[in-house]
């Protein structure tokens, strides 16, 4: 006569789901698989966010040193309207950007005070495109108050942080720089 003992745990866990459960030779694949797509969208958050910046600072710097050229009359007024303004611009932007600088937007104005420049404000269309109705290069004489304002549409490049980073229309991110001075004395 047999007598029945009761089965170790280990007889009990060697079903299907036992050598499953016991198997480890696959978690760190299983592990990387569950950790890759949140470690690639943060990689690419932190490049797109880094380019982003680098543009932005790139296109600051260039609006100082047009501004320090009209300040110091080595640009004068008369020489300067819309077209030769952004070309100017764009020689130095497209280091960064697409060649001409497509959604490159410039505002050179002459105001009677500070307090006018100050009170300027950026302002967007229904669709959430840049409302340039009221931009123009019009540059003051010497010792006049100036606003030079440059606007780029820069695209955000990976489709999946769009959303998140553009403030335009069409997946866009809106990257300006602004300069408000008097003009030093200089012949007109």
């Amino acid at each position: 006569m047999k007598i029945k003992t009761q089965p170790d745990r280990s007889s009990r866990r060697q079903g299907l789901a036992g050598c499953f459960l016991r198997n480890r030779e696959g978690s760190t694949a299983v592990e990387f698989s569950l950790l890759a797509l949140p470690f690639a969208m943060l990689v690419f958050a932190i490049l797109e966010s880094c380019i982003s910046f680098a543009g932005q600072q790139v296109m600051a710097n260039i609006t100082d040193d047009i501004a320090r050229q009209i300040r110091t009359g080595q640009l004068k007024p008369a020489d300067l309207n819309e077209t030769t303004l952004k070309k100017m611009i764009c020689d130095d932007l497209e280091i960064m950007v697409a060649k001409d600088c497509p959604g490159l937007e410039v505002d050179l104005r002459e105001f009677p005070t500070f307090e006018a420049a100050a009170a300027v404000r950026i302002r967007l269309t229904a669709d959430r495109d840049l409302n340039t109705s009221d931009f123009a290069v019009t540059p003051g004489l010497s010792m006049s108050k100036n606003m030079l304002r440059v606007f780029y549409k820069w695209p955000v490049i990976t489709d999946f942080m769009s959303k998140m980073m553009s403030n335009l229309k069409d997946g866009k991110t809106l990257h300006f720089a602004t300069v408000t001075w008097q003009n030093e004395p200089f012949d007109d």
